[in-house]
């Protein structure tokens, strides 16, 4: 009766949605995380647009499938997807299916050594679960070594004049700009003027080339958001906005975000190793980020970040696609 019967755990880290598929997609080959994501794209990009699409999904949806571990001693292989394609690490990400999979029977756990070591398109991920007997209080993760790639940076961008920009990587490519040097307040209800000024920066970026000649290879080397940085609204360090993809306002703070933030202040030398910050998102939801390790990585300077925060389950449910459907493999609005 129906084409396609998917089923997904829901939940969210920090107010930003994350859909794990738990049952109904065709296994993904490939011997690494990349092979897989180049699978995904070009043979199931159709599951990813049912579910993050309309009318099942929304244009700011999240989600992640899940493999067998692409190495020796990984527990878990994940992808993440959201309304563009196939990002290449997520923290938010991380820390939902670490505090929500093991509950579900989806991701594996050892409680009485509780880490999950993750296999990502951009490396290994390491979560540390942190429980009281078994009731899961937060989750702090080790991301792939971060770097900065550029400080004080400048880009002239139509409409907004000559934009100053930090550029780094935390698992996936961000320039960092200070919001009200570009005319910005990092409020909710500003949440449309934020896309609007974030994807012209964006837009410019990359038809500039500002990765140059590459960093870490074709695969990864593309800029995945724009990050509006200004003052806390609590008792935090700082605000973190990020819009990527095709216009998604991330409602947490990033988790690979915070990691490049904390490898620019790391090299700037504003935060010191082991040295905890708190940044909050545009809901005032936050991460703690450290930088817990000095490495290099291809003759750069990097730092292991450390990413501390929880997630909450939402709902379950088992999405079907009828045929006759003409919406089937959903929509977007705009953009």
């Amino acid at each position: 009766m129906y084409s396609h019967v998917v089923k997904t755990v829901d939940g969210h880290t920090a107010g930003e949605p994350l859909r794990i598929i738990a049952d109904g997609i065709p296994q993904l080959p490939g011997s690494t995380m990349l092979e897989r994501r180049r699978h995904a794209i070009q043979h199931i990009n159709e599951f990813r647009t049912i579910l993050m699409w309309e009318p099942r999904g929304h244009r700011d949806m999240y989600g992640a499938i899940l493999t067998p571990p692409a190495t020796d001693d990984g527990d878990v292989g994940v992808l993440f997807m959201h309304n563009d394609g196939f990002s290449t690490m997520c923290g938010h990400g991380i820390i939902a299916l670490a505090s929500l999979g093991p509950g579900e029977g989806l991701v594996p756990l050892d409680w009485s050594n509780p880490l999950i070591r993750f296999d990502t398109p951009a490396g290994r991920v390491v979560a540390r679960v942190r429980h009281e007997n078994r009731r899961i209080e937060d989750i702090a993760f080790c991301n792939v070594p971060s770097f900065v790639v550029d400080v004080d940076a400048s880009v002239h961008v139509p409409g907004l004049g000559d934009v100053r920009y930090d550029l780094a990587f935390g698992g996936a490519f961000y320039a960092y700009v200070d919001a009200a040097s570009v005319g910005l307040e990092l409020e909710a209800d500003q949440s449309q003027r934020i896309v609007d000024v974030s994807m012209s920066i964006k837009r410019e970026l990359i038809e500039r080339n500002c990765l140059g000649e590459g960093v870490l290879g074709d695969e990864l080397d593309f800029l995945y958001g724009v990050i509006l940085t200004g003052p806390a609204h609590g008792e935090a360090h700082s605000r973190n906005v990020c819009v990527f993809a095709d216009g998604e306002v991330d409602r947490s703070p990033t988790g690979t975000g915070v990691s490049g933030r904390i490898a620019i202040h790391h090299h700037r030398g504003e935060v010191g190793l082991g040295e905890h910050i708190r940044i909050e998102s545009i809901l005032g939801t936050t991460f703690d980020v450290a930088a817990v390790e000095d490495l290099t990585v291809d003759d750069r300077d990097a730092v292991v970040p450390e990413v501390t925060g929880m997630a909450y389950l939402t709902g379950r449910h088992e999405f079907v696609v009828d045929p006759m459907d003409p919406l089937g493999t959903g929509f977007l609005l705009g953009g």
